[in-house]
């Protein structure tokens, strides 16, 4: 059974067991395929370097869109201009926080460096933000509603099962953000 990550001696640490490792592997890989950028034939490489997409539209995923959201609701062309500038570079930045957390599941202990726990914490946001689209949480009564489920033993279909992890990935993001806290509160 995982143990919340705490701020101690060795650094922010956590325990995972095989399995839930194996299922936050499988999370992230699955945000970070939702994140890749399309390679296009004939893309200009100076444009590329620099992140530039002038193709770029908003996507049509809502669990993309919930990740890489429109800068203004009621403003479409700006939206699109500010998208055109920055998508890239933000796709690569979630993929690397990504990455950079896979990397951690190797090991039953999970020892994080302060940059580690910051990638960590970006990592499962981006979970915890796919999950919810999929679970359709739009407010707070919604992720009350979610957080009602608690017990493996009663998931009979996709939507309890899959609330049952966001729950779990919830847990792990607090306990990692309060190891942050504590952590910068020893420091000081």
């Amino acid at each position: 059974m995982a143990k919340a990550f705490k701020y101690g001696l060795k650094g922010i640490t956590g325990y995972l067991e095989p399995a839930e490792r194996d299922l936050l592997r499988s999370l992230i890989h699955d945000v970070i395929s939702m994140l890749q950028p399309e390679d296009r034939d004939g893309q200009d490489p100076l444009a590329a370097l620099i992140g530039l997409d002038m193709d770029v539209a908003e996507p049509s995923d809502r669990a993309v869109k919930r990740l890489l959201p429109n800068v203004m609701k009621d403003d479409a062309g700006a939206s699109l201009e500010f998208r055109q500038l920055t998508e890239r570079s933000l796709r690569e930045t979630k993929i690397g926080a990504l990455r950079a957390a896979a990397l951690d599941l190797d090991k039953d202990e999970i020892v994080l460096t302060p940059d580690a726990a910051r990638h960590w914490s970006m990592a499962l946001n981006d979970v915890r933000l796919v999950l919810a689209e999929r679970l359709d949480i739009q407010d707070e009564e919604d992720a009350e509603h979610v957080h009602l489920m608690q017990d493996w033993s009663q998931a009979e279909d996709v939507e309890s099962y899959l609330a049952l992890v966001y729950n779990f990935a919830t847990w792990l993001q607090e306990s990692v953000v309060q190891a942050m806290l504590q952590s910068m509160e020893s420091r000081r």
